[in-house]
């Protein structure tokens, strides 16, 4: 008798202690249901998790924690079926706290038996929604990393590519202007050449383009005011929509300053112009906005000024949206694109600090949105380009390519100035040394241990007062110039030359 009760004072023991354990798990809800579902027992995790009491939430059916939608596709029941059945149900899913919140949960049925006979269920609620948040934020940042490389090692190919062609266009667009100043009368002459210079044109926007897109194009980036900046494009941009679209405008007052290359940023409007404009064949209406952003999800969080383009036209397909930002990817017939013009918005956003989202309706929209980080320096005003005028006094021209060399050298002499031409750094610091120099016009990419950006800060240092104009088509260095030494892109013709020398400190 006495063994008797030790066994049930043990019994009663061990289900207190249980009972204990299982109530004060404020990590999981632990609770009972019966057969049907309905709940039986309530703990603290369960309190903690979902919001209900124990006096508000037993009796109740635990249905009540699924969404609408699963309520109505019987999903609570089939839970239940499936614990009965396999002997176990797990499962994540969006729940419903108290109060209508949604949490991510990892959820476990399992049938609970009593000499055979089925008599509820024991269902384990664990809230993993900062875990999923966690897994989601991974899988993105993989993501981006993915296309980071991809864009990279397709930026690497087409960046050296585009270098030693602009090389090739300088040589041809400074002798054809050699050519058309000497040319006669001849119509035939004349039409030829202006032929070779309209493809020259051509090449050179194309290698910006590819330039861009690898985020190895030589940048002056200065800070600018987007309301200011647009006036002066409402024209090219009304051309480049065409008269079967309508342009409209919706930005806000007060926008804040972006740090941009000027000539990149407005290819990259217009581009985005051009592209909604093709994406509307029956015409329509292409609304450009900009506003101030806080943005607080990773990758890019700060300050933004938001640019978007949004049309009226067919949308993008699912499958497509995927690759529009590719190199070479197009959806146009063969002649009608070259599949550049969005990987320059996307290389011109990302190389400005931003980024470039799409989102598309099919058969209804597509908006195109460009984040660009806040500048806080104040915006310069802009001086209209001086014409071509003649100059005076020597010019150290530091070029290791000869045709190049040669082609620079005659358009300097033209507009009035004595050159001097060496092959690398060092011979330009001996030629500085001799004095009798007054500008030093040096390309970036050259031999030996010093490029042109390092002779540059070098002559900074020894001849503070010495003008230096920085020349490239492509270049790394030129990202870290930073707007201390002013750089005229290969190709440039000698009114580009003449400007760039004019507004040079002296």
């Amino acid at each position: 008798m006495k063994k008797k009760r030790n066994q049930e004072r043990d019994l009663f023991e061990s289900e207190r202690s249980f009972r204990l354990l299982v109530e004060g798990v404020a990590d999981y809800a632990l609770y009972m249901l019966d057969p049907t579902g309905m709940i039986t027992s309530w703990n603290i995790g369960g309190q903690r998790i979902k919001g209900y009491s124990p006096s508000e939430i037993v009796g109740q059916h635990f249905s009540r924690f699924y969404t609408d939608a699963d309520r109505a596709n019987g999903k609570p029941q089939r839970a239940l079926q499936i614990a009965r059945e396999q002997g176990r149900y797990e499962d994540e899913g969006w729940r419903v706290r108290k109060g209508g919140h949604f949490f991510w949960a990892s959820v476990v049925i399992d049938p609970i038996y009593e000499n055979g006979k089925l008599v509820g269920f024991a269902k384990i609620t664990r809230d993993i929604t900062e875990r999923r948040d966690a897994q989601l934020k991974l899988e993105q940042m993989q993501k981006q990393l993915a296309e980071s490389q991809k864009f990279d090692a397709l930026g690497q190919l087409t960046g050296g590519v585009a270098h030693d062609f602009n090389n090739l266009l300088m040589i041809i667009s400074g002798s054809l202007h050699t050519l058309k100043k000497n040319a006669t009368d001849d119509a035939k002459r004349q039409r030829a050449i202006t032929a070779i210079e309209t493809a020259t044109r051509r090449g050179a926007a194309l290698t910006s383009q590819l330039l861009s897109f690898a985020r190895r194009q030589s940048v002056n980036p200065q800070p600018i005011r987007f309301t200011e900046r647009i006036e002066g494009l409402r024209e090219v941009l009304g051309a480049g929509i065409g008269s079967a679209g309508r342009l409209a405008y919706e930005i806000d007052r007060d926008l804040w300053p972006v740090k941009v290359d000027i000539a990149e940023f407005e290819t990259a409007l217009l581009n985005l112009v051009i592209n909604a404009r093709d994406a509307m064949p029956a015409g329509g209406t292409v609304t450009i906005g900009a506003r101030n952003v806080i943005v607080s999800e990773p990758p890019h969080v700060g300050d933004f000024v938001a640019i978007s383009i949004e049309d009226t036209g067919i949308g993008i397909p699912p499958d497509v949206v995927g690759k529009i930002f590719d190199p070479f990817f197009t959806t146009k017939p063969v002649g009608k694109g070259t599949g550049l013009g969005l990987s320059q918005v996307h290389g011109f956003a990302h190389q400005a600090g931003g980024t470039v989202k799409v989102e598309s309706d099919l058969g209804k929209r597509t908006r195109f949105t460009i984040l660009l980080p806040r500048e806080d320096a104040k915006p310069m005003r802009e001086t209209a380009d001086p014409s071509i005028s003649g100059g005076a006094g020597t010019v150290l021209l530091v070029e290791d390519n000869p045709d190049v060399a040669s082609v620079s050298i005659s358009l300097l002499e033209q507009l009035g100035y004595r050159v001097r031409r060496v092959a690398d750094a060092d011979a330009a610091l001996r030629e500085v040394e001799l004095d009798g120099i007054d500008l030093v016009f040096t390309d970036i990419v050259m031999p030996g241990k010093m490029d042109g950006l390092r002779l540059a800060h070098h002559l900074k240092e020894v001849r503070p007062k010495l003008p230096v104009l920085l020349a490239t088509g492509y270049s790394d260095a030129a990202a870290h110039a930073r707007g201390e030494f002013p750089i005229l892109r290969k190709p440039y013709e000698i009114h580009e030359l003449s400007a760039a020398i004019a507004k040079l400190p002296r």
